[in-house]
């Protein structure tokens, strides 16, 4: 009974160290999928590892392309959602392929819901109205907002 019973705690270590195993090997898969996150009227520079000899952005109103020098591109996020970006060598093979999304800033903003109606304050230090881009103003009219 003894020896059984031991057994069976060893095969429980090993299923639970295994699911560890699992679960950390999906966490990183999750993380690798996230692309890169840029925020709304916000620029992120891209170093690359061999020079780029094209640069296609999938979705041009939510994330723009600029190529500063055949190892730099800046990214700009322009609207709000997802998109991808290829930058490919003179060979056509690709440096980057990934995911881009572009979200809102919440850093030092309040949005304030009033029924139907939504406005954003920009709140440093003090609270005023924030100015929105043309994709701003469509996302506040397509959930109500002013």
């Amino acid at each position: 009974m003894f020896h059984t019973q031991n057994r069976t705690n060893h095969l429980y270590g090993i299923l639970f160290v295994l699911g560890l195993a699992a679960t950390a090997i999906g966490m990183k898969q999750a993380h690798a999928d996230t692309g890169i996150h840029v925020v709304m009227n916000q620029a992120t520079v891209l170093k690359l590892a061999r020079p780029a000899d094209t640069v296609v952005v999938g979705d041009p109103e939510i994330a723009d392309a600029v190529v500063k020098d055949a190892r730099t591109v800046v990214l700009t996020g322009k609207g709000f959602g997802m998109t991808n970006i290829v930058i490919m060598d003179a060979d056509g093979s690709a440096i980057v392929d990934d995911q881009v999304l572009v979200s809102r800033s919440v850093a030092n903003t309040v949005r304030v819901y009033r029924r139907a109606m939504v406005q954003t304050l920009s709140c440093s230090p003090f609270c005023e109205i924030s100015q929105k881009t043309d994709a701003e103003k469509k996302s506040d009219t397509q959930i109500g907002g002013n």
